[in-house]
């Protein structure tokens, strides 16, 4: 099998919590989020250990799972005008996956052009606080921890020209219980990807602008705000490209432009794992989640896609026979997709089932390169 390239895409190994707590135990700290960018290096914003100098930061991987690791950190890097930091881990990472980590991502410069493209970012925002009802407080309460966010959608590439910033459209949580707080408080730091390259940090969530928008630093405005010296530091131990020259450009034409990729080579004994991620983006979609529509959709395809309208209220295990068979027929899944983007329009979600059926067709093909 072919070995994969270290610096193919986003990585969950290398996604970062950072966590700034105070002195003594004054105030409440500060949570954000990071990328792991070379052995010794995690890439966040600058606001977020704004407070680090007075307090101890911690940065911690793959929470609650096999390899969690959990390690002092210090920043190098810190400059607020471009909201960018860079923090040293303190001490070699244990043997396993995280050691595995070398190489720095790829980087990546968006078009000033009348472009919609994909884009993701994986975080701790604070809705996604869970609680731990196995690990108790001292008084006997729940304690609480933070899941991660895939958070997937498109960014408008010519929105928020002044602030010189990308506007992300992203699924919004479903509530915003605390007016005061935003939902999506912890996400600053997360790289943003698109296609296999990181084009910004997520910097801010203006709540003017709804719940499903954040804004998020552009990687190539890093050239305009930072010194010299701290782009030569970026160069070094994060892999930046030295110049902005240098740094690649996402073509202007759109990668769409040639329309949606087939699925139609797929094998129809694919396992049920490789579908979870467009059965995740589906079932998200009104158009799928609303049984009338959803029949509407299938009653448009094959008699035999028809015959799989939904008949019980489990909607993940109905796409997930629905997709299984799409497979049997060749076509028909491509055929599913396009009738759901004619009833859905442009959205953040279709964007992410476009997103995740790019995904399913390049790990099909590398799955057969690799034979």
């Amino acid at each position: 099998m072919a070995a994969q390239d270290p610096r193919r895409g986003l990585d969950p190994v290398r996604v970062a919590e950072v966590m700034v707590r105070p002195l003594a135990g004054r105030g409440p700290g500060r949570r954000g989020s990071g990328y792991r960018v070379g052995p010794w290096w995690v890439l966040t914003a600058a606001h977020v250990v704004r407070d680090a100098r007075t307090g101890a930061t911690d940065v911690r991987f793959e929470a609650d799972r096999a390899d969690e690791w959990t390690v002092a950190a210090r920043v190098v890097l810190a400059s607020e005008q471009a909201d960018v930091a860079l923090l040293e881990l303190d001490g070699s990472a244990p043997h396993g996956v995280h050691a595995a980590v070398t190489e720095p991502p790829s980087y990546g410069a968006v078009p000033d052009a009348d472009l919609v493209l994909p884009c993701s970012a994986m975080g701790f925002p604070r809705f996604k606080l869970r609680e731990d009802r196995m690990r108790r407080l001292d008084d006997g309460s729940a304690s609480q921890y933070r899941d991660s966010c895939h958070a997937t959608g498109m960014t408008s590439v010519l929105s928020n020209r002044r602030e010189g910033t990308l506007e992300l459209a992203v699924t919004p949580p479903e509530s915003d219980a605390e007016p005061d707080r935003s939902p999506w408080e912890g996400m600053s730091g997360a790289a943003v990807w698109h296609d296999d390259a990181i084009v910004g940090l997520v910097s801010a969530h203006h709540r003017t602008d709804g719940l499903g928008r954040l804004a998020a630093v552009r990687v190539d405005r890093w050239y305009e705000l930072l010194t010299r010296s701290e782009l030569a530091l970026l160069h070094e131990c994060a892999g930046l490209p030295a110049s902005a020259p240098e740094l690649p450009r996402i073509p202007s034409a759109p990668t769409a432009a040639a329309g949606p990729v087939t699925l139609a080579d797929l094998r129809d004994d694919l396992p049920l794992r490789e579908l979870d991620g467009l059965v995740g983006a589906l079932t998200a979609l009104p158009t799928v989640s609303d049984r009338t529509t959803l029949a509407l959709v299938l009653g448009s395809i094959n008699p035999a896609i028809a015959a799989m309208s939904p008949r019980t209220p489990a909607l993940r295990p109905d796409v997930f026979a629905i997709l299984r068979t799409c497979l049997r027929y060749p076509g028909t899944l491509d055929q599913l997709l396009e009738a759901i983007r004619l009833m859905e329009g442009d959205s953040a979600g279709v964007a992410r089932m476009d997103e995740e059926a790019v995904e399913l067709s390049r790990r099909r093909r590398r799955a057969g390169e690799s034979r």
